[in-house]
């Protein structure tokens, strides 16, 4: 369960897609992540843009606020492939791969081992817990919503009573003004 918290503390919101980046996705198959982004390339044809994506400079720098801490790496130049087609932010760092769901599938097809293959299987749970999360809260915001709806029904029909109740007060009170009222005419002693 631990692994699961792990990964899903991993999955990030980019372009409204839920991803993991390149790097974390290297550190959780214990592989470099140059290794990992060769492999891709060499099986480029598996990872269509859906599946696969660069992020901008703007992108990273956005991820970087998010990121509570940047991993760590003795040798950085190793945690990003070092590829002269690949586009580069302002500092010169390569700028990380985003998987989705699909892509990050699509690597156990090209990552063997069996690290890799166990991996992939918790990230595909961690990717699922992570969507009934989102589906929990969804029925919960309906619910909310509906709630929301009765207590509008509710404060109308209280405010008719409240209003019924005003009436019948105001009609009581007149009431006891024509009881008390000051008589004329001829009075009877008793």
């Amino acid at each position: 369960m631990q692994i699961i918290k792990s990964i899903q503390n991993r999955i990030y919101e980019i372009r409204g897609e839920r991803v993991m980046l390149d790097f974390d996705l290297a550190v959780l198959y214990e592989v470099e992540t140059r290794v990992l982004n060769q492999a891709v390339k060499r099986n480029i044809k598996r990872f269509p843009d859906d599946f696969m994506f660069q992020l901008t400079s703007i992108e990273w720098q956005n991820m970087l606020s998010q990121i509570a801490t940047v991993p760590q790496v003795t040798n950085p130049s190793s945690q990003f492939v070092m590829m002269a087609n690949m586009p580069q932010n302002r500092t010169g760092k390569y700028l990380p791969y985003a998987f989705t769901e699909q892509g990050v599938a699509m690597l156990s097809g090209v990552l063997k081992s069996d690290k890799a293959i166990n991996m992939n299987i918790a990230i595909m749970r961690a990717f699922v817990d992570v969507r009934k999360v989102l589906l929990k809260q969804n029925s919960i915001n309906e619910q909310l919503t509906e709630i929301k709806e009765r207590i509008g029904e509710h404060d109308v029909q209280l405010n008719e009573l409240y209003d019924a109740m005003e009436n019948l007060i105001d009609e009581k009170i007149a009431q006891l003004k024509w009881k008390d009222r000051e008589r004329i005419g001829f009075k009877l002693k008793e």
